[in-house]
């Protein structure tokens, strides 16, 4: 299972949401794009970008992706991502794959017209669940049931699933295990990546042992409550 650190980029600052509240921010550091390459040069193979600011508002922007690309640093964009024109510009800028979550929730045909227009594997699905519902624009709206988007994602074609656990996404309380153990039994075969809650080496063998093939980990790694040292110690950056 590899581990992908977390770069959510707020107003140009690294920061973290408490729960996806916008009101509840922690601001780590002010070079989103040096602390990227920080996480790659120690081994990580790709960072998880978020455009929180075009997650809220659904406008992406294209500067942000350059910067990041500009350096050589591989990663995946989420935030913005909520039609084709926009994944193909985004892959064409140098975005190694991209996240689709609001288009699932408000437009369900639009991520099979971004998996045509990319391919498959260059887009990764995400379901970000609050009391058992999927929720789009930046986690603000009341969402559809969470199985109806799962279905949507496996008849996409989607190359990846990415769950997060609302309740649990910066709280360092532990993943929602038995949310990502239902999401694998009824999306067996499509790629798992968990989000939300890591605090501990443990958090992460539990999701392993789910099945998931991915986990993203964000304010443990700044926080240092996982150390990235202990990460690669106990292989969770092999592929």
């Amino acid at each position: 299972m590899n581990i992908i650190p977390a770069v959510d980029v707020l107003d140009g600052r690294v920061v973290r949401l408490l729960k996806g509240d916008f009101d509840a921010v922690t601001t780590y550091d002010e070079d989103p794009v040096g602390v990227a390459a920080h996480w790659i040069a120690l081994g990580a193979p790709i960072v998880h970008v978020v455009d929180l600011d075009a997650a809220r508002t659904g406008t992406a922007d294209p500067r942000l992706w350059a910067a990041f690309a500009a350096e050589g640093i591989p990663f995946q964009l989420g935030g913005g991502i909520r039609d084709a024109p926009s994944a193909t510009h985004a892959i064409e800028s140098g975005v190694a794959r991209v996240v689709v979550g609001s288009a699932i929730v408000h437009h369900p045909d639009t991520l099979k017209c971004v998996v045509a227009a990319v391919g498959s594997e260059r887009v990764v699905a995400a379901v970000d669940v609050r009391d058992g519902r999927a929720r789009g624009s930046g986690w603000e709206d009341r969402g559809i049931a969470w199985e109806d988007a799962i279905d949507r994602v496996v008849s996409s074609g989607a190359g990846a699933l990415l769950v997060t656990g609302i309740e649990t996404d910066g709280t360092l309380a532990g993943p929602d295990l038995s949310l990502l153990s239902r999401v694998r039994a009824v999306a067996a075969n499509v790629p798992l990546i968990a989000s939300g809650g890591v605090a501990a080496i443990d958090d992460l063998r539990a999701l392993e042992d789910i099945g998931c093939v991915s986990a993203i980990v964000g304010r443990a790694l700044y926080d240092r409550t996982i150390t990235f040292e202990d990460v690669v110690a106990h292989g969770f950056f092999s592929s």
